[in-house]
């Protein structure tokens, strides 16, 4: 645990897990000593390649703040010692202070205000280490054939599993293909009938009007009974 008088910072360097083009992220925790409120500020030299959040805060009394910093997909291998540094502030506030009170001028020493300051190094960690050598085997030596087999077991269910997958999957889509295509005759034919019985409306209007039978008006009102029908089921 590193000391900054104000405030204690764990850990005292930034671990970072490296990977070609993928982000890594780590933490440290800041932990007020003091009765006071303190702000603190997080700066590094490299702010295109790290995102701090939160990078500037208030840590009450007796309390902590946990930081994340990110570090940016890189596109290429670092060098064998990164020369990234980062500089936490601290700086004892007015009781009460809340984040929306820390400006610039809060960590200016012109103005006779006691700033400390401490300094952390930046170190990258291989995100996958290497494997330990299996208790017997030699370097240059072919793997033994039971890890040989366990592999090949393994790439076959593998396999197994993602060409039942495939056929799992092409029989749902077949099955929607076919459903989508008996909604889209159901509302033909509902369209269709919906046609027909207007049709057959007007032209009861018209023979009712010249004293058609009351029979036939009958068979078009069960027509229409019927249609609901179809409309409900579809």
């Amino acid at each position: 645990m590193s000391m900054g008088d104000f405030i204690s910072i764990h850990p005292s360097e930034l671990k970072f897990p490296f990977e070609l083009r993928r982000q890594s992220s780590c933490s440290m925790q800041l932990t007020n000593k003091t009765e006071q409120y303190v702000a603190f500020k997080v700066k590094t030299t490299n702010p295109k390649k790290y995102c701090v959040r939160p990078n500037s805060g208030i840590v009450l009394p007796g309390s902590s703040c946990n930081v994340t910093v990110t570090m940016q997909a890189q596109k290429e291998a670092p060098p064998d010692q990164c020369r990234d540094k980062f500089l936490v502030q601290s700086v004892v506030a007015p009781d009460g202070s809340t984040n929306k009170d820390i400006t610039p001028e809060t960590f200016n020493k012109e103005d006779g205000r006691v700033v400390k300051e401490f300094k952390m190094r930046v170190i990258y960690i291989p995100a996958n280490p290497p494997s330990p050598v299996p208790e017997g085997s030699e370097e240059g030596t072919p793997p033994r054939a039971s890890s040989l087999e366990n592999g090949n077991q393994n790439f076959e269910e593998v396999s197994r599993s993602l060409e039942d997958t495939k056929e799992k999957s092409s029989e749902a889509w077949s099955a929607i293909s076919k459903l989508t295509d008996e909604k889209a005759f159901a509302l033909q034919q509902n369209q269709r009938l919906r046609q027909e019985l207007e049709m057959m409306r007007k032209d009861i209007s018209k023979r009712v009007a010249g004293g058609f039978s009351l029979m036939f008006v009958a068979l078009i009102g069960l027509l229409g009974v019927l249609i609901g029908y179809l409309v409900k089921r579809s």
